[in-house]
């Protein structure tokens, strides 16, 4: 299971630098004008998770297979886009097809990177992404509700049902408020999942600064800005990312980027808290294998049970599901090794309701 988070903003503010960090790649051509990336680019990103390198010391194996997701770089956006100027169809399209949004946001002022708008001001740069966003569904909204006026007349459940929450979503959207706040039952946020809308996507915030401004990044004012305004009125999580920074480590040996980060006086580049946000802001949790063979992180959604689990390491696994055995990361890491965790009673045996947790590991017994 991989799901996909589109990398968003206007032209200009390190979009195409950050995927091209992200994956590793120089996918991306990374240029300074608008629209250097016209079709989407998709890079498998892994995610980083220090717990491997433990479960590998206790496993002895020198197999490790982290956890993924994928991202993709979407062309740059531009005022208008929902009534089709720039690549607005084209981007809206892109949109719609990813699972969760990382919205770039310019946090660094530099002359000789050309700002769509002049100035640099990432709250109006949020606004103009938003707006464009909701003006798009509130067009679908309208639209699909025209074509179920006839359905809801003949008495038809479904569309009665469905045209309820759009009926809804509407007055939200048409307020400016991206659908994504609209106070909805679950059941009605599950419906509205089914209709694709652009501004009901969970988002991430990437406030990209210079360089030089990553250890300060905490009080530089345009991302004081993007917090205060991301918490108020989107509910999002804001993190902080130097593009830069990640196209320079691109060419580095792990030691040389950590000795590179060490001297900007960061411990991170960020790219790590990014990916890890992303992951959980796409609702996804850990599960760990390991064994000889291997030490594997599996990807689950938060609340699934054990044998949905299982079913993601094969079908038949989850089928013929019997039992689960089952430690805590913690625990087992705290013993040194699986012997000394089984002395302790630290495993124990999970059935079919079980809900796994972030950072078990497990063993599934089946029959098949």
């Amino acid at each position: 299971m991989v799901l996909r988070a589109g990398i968003v903003g206007l032209p200009n503010v390190g979009k195409s630098t950050l995927f091209n960090a992200v994956t590793r790649t120089r996918k991306a051509e990374a240029a300074n004008y608008p629209f250097c990336t016209i079709d989407p680019n998709v890079g498998i990103v892994t995610v980083p998770d220090a717990r491997l390198q433990a479960l590998q010391a206790i496993a002895k194996t020198t197999v490790v297979i982290p956890a993924a997701i994928e991202f993709v770089d979407i062309a740059g956006l531009v005022k208008g886009a929902s009534t089709g100027e720039g690549l607005g169809n084209k981007f809206l399209t892109h949109i719609r097809e990813v699972d969760a949004i990382v919205q770039v946001v310019r946090c660094f002022e530099d002359e000789d990177v050309h700002h769509v708008s002049s100035t640099v001001d990432p709250v109006r740069d949020i606004e103009v992404i938003n707006t464009e966003l909701i003006l798009a569904d509130l067009d679908s909204v309208k639209k699909r509700r025209e074509r179920l006026a006839k359905d809801v007349k003949r008495g038809d459940k479904d569309a009665a049902a469905e045209d309820a929450v759009l009926a809804k979503l509407e007055p939200v959207l048409d307020q400016g408020t991206p659908a994504l706040l609209a106070d909805l039952t679950a059941e009605e946020r599950e419906l509205a999942k089914s209709l694709f809308l652009l501004s009901n996507k969970p988002t991430i915030f990437a406030c990209n600064v210079k360089e030089g401004d990553l250890a300060t990044a905490d009080s530089n004012p345009h991302v004081m800005k993007v917090r205060e305004y991301v918490k108020a009125h989107l509910a999002c999580e804001a993190v902080v990312i130097s593009a830069q920074i990640e196209s320079d480590l691109v060419d580095l040996e792990p030691e040389e980027a950590q000795a590179f980060l060490k001297e900007l006086g960061v411990p991170e580049s960020g790219l790590g808290s990014l990916i890890r946000a992303t992951y959980h802001l796409l609702g996804l949790r850990t599960y760990f294998t390991a064994g000889e063979k291997e030490v594997r992180a599996w990807t689950i959604h938060a609340g699934d049970t054990a044998p949905k689990a299982a079913g993601v390491i094969h079908s038949d696994f989850e089928r013929g599901f019997i039992k689960a055995e089952t430690v805590a990361y913690d625990d087992l890491v705290a013993c040194g090794s699986v012997a000394a965790a089984r002395d302790k009673g630290l495993y124990r045996m999970e059935g079919k309701e079980y809900v796994v947790k972030d950072g078990d590991v497990l063993l599934f017994k089946f029959n098949v």
